[in-house]
């Protein structure tokens, strides 16, 4: 629902970009339809995380954080790699693989 909202209000700012250009007040137009622009490509290709059966090495750390995957409907578990900050979603409702 708020990524739809965002995308309509982008969009718009977008729109009202292109008017505004097209009655020649380029500085104010290129702002409001750079800014729709870059609002709706954040907004599509934002990052979504990934969850998994595999368990991360024996590096990786549980941070103790659990949440219900509003895709799957199953409990996720989020492990974090501190060499390197990379957090890894891992599925507690199945077996784990290896």
């Amino acid at each position: 629902m708020l990524r739809t909202v965002l995308l309509v209000f982008a969009g718009v700012l977008a729109l009202i970009g292109v008017i505004l250009v097209l009655r020649g007040q380029f500085g104010a137009g290129a702002y409001a339809l750079g800014l729709g622009g870059l609002i709706v490509l954040g907004t599509v290709f934002e990052g979504r995380y990934r969850s998994s059966n595999a368990r991360p090495g024996a590096d990786w750390k549980p941070t103790g954080e659990r949440f219900e995957d509003p895709q799957t409907g199953k409990t996720v578990q989020v492990f974090y790699d501190p060499g390197s900050g990379e957090r890894r979603y891992v599925s507690d409702s199945e077996p784990p693989r290896t």
